[in-house]
């Protein structure tokens, strides 16, 4: 397929595919607990992925057994940490802060490839960094710089700021991708893995007394984090990987906030606004940038 041969467009899609998550997330949260609701996605995704993939998971077995010690961790962190954080932060945190922090994954990345990978970042691809943090920020605020004057920092702020370094640390190690291995496959394993080592966190969950509302909307935003922002989006950015650098795949990072905008005006009725142009602009400008030989 022509779009597997264009890496930036990938990362493009599977940002699209996670702001929605994000989107999701946080309107559902008084719904669904944050614990259940990453289990479900990981037990949904695993419905989708397997009968695509079982045949290969069972020739490609003995290799995932070979490589666990890379794959159980890479597993961990993606499905089961990373995105428990995300959602526990989106029990209380506002859209603003959240996407204020996430912002800051593109400079983590580029600090835990060089003490990992020895990746050197040139100085125009740093320049390309700062003005899309600059677009991001834009657009995240509305152009109203003032609000950073009445910000104010709570639990979820934190358990997101947490996350950052645990997704940037997973882009990083994408690069140490075991010869041979699927993408299928691993992302068969991660989802098993991922079901598997959320459960005891979701019977928890359950134990204490938070359970799910069954409505229509909550069933509609486990098929979407499930089918969207697991299945599809991993098997963009894990392809992609095969081509970017982490740097630039960290970059991308800052389209989250461009896609949620557009997404809030498909869904939300919201408007075009002057800052959204202005932030665009120094986010395409950055990747150009960055990307750019």
């Amino acid at each position: 397929m022509r779009i597997l041969r264009s890496p930036h467009l990938l990362l493009a899609l599977a940002m699209l595919c996670w702001a929605g998550n994000w989107v999701v997330g946080r309107a559902i949260h008084e719904q669904i607990p944050p614990f259940t609701l990453n289990f479900w996605r990981w037990a949904g995704s695993l419905l989708v992925i397997l009968p695509v993939s079982r045949l290969l998971l069972r020739q490609q077995w003995p290799l995932l057994v070979r490589h666990w010690k890379w794959v159980v961790p890479m597993a961990a962190i993606a499905a089961t940490i990373f995105q428990s954080m995300v959602y526990l932060g989106l029990q209380s945190t506002t859209a603003l802060n959240g996407a204020l922090i996430v912002a800051l994954v593109p400079v983590v990345v580029v600090i835990i490839a060089a003490a990992i990978l020895g990746d050197r970042i040139r100085s125009v691809q740093g320049l390309g960094i700062l003005l899309s943090l600059v677009g991001a920020v834009v657009i995240i605020v509305r152009g109203e710089f003032s609000v950073f004057r009445t910000l104010s920092i709570n639990h979820g702020d934190l358990w997101i700021l947490a996350a950052v370094p645990v997704w940037s640390l997973y882009t990083v190690l994408l690069k140490r991708w075991p010869a041979g291995l699927h993408r299928m496959s691993f992302l068969a394993a991660m989802a098993l893995i991922g079901v598997v080592l959320q459960f005891p966190l979701y019977a928890w969950e359950l134990a204490s007394g938070r359970h799910m509302l069954v409505t229509p909307e909550s069933i509609s935003a486990i098929v979407y984090v499930a089918v969207f922002a697991s299945f599809l989006a991993f098997v963009f950015y894990n392809t992609a990987m095969d081509q970017a650098t982490p740097a630039v795949a960290g970059l991308f990072h800052h389209l989250h906030p461009v896609f949620t905008a557009v997404l809030g005006m498909a869904f939300l009725g919201e408007r075009m606004n002057w800052y959204h142009a202005l932030g665009v602009a120094f986010i395409v400008l950055g990747l150009y940038l960055t990307t750019s030989r």
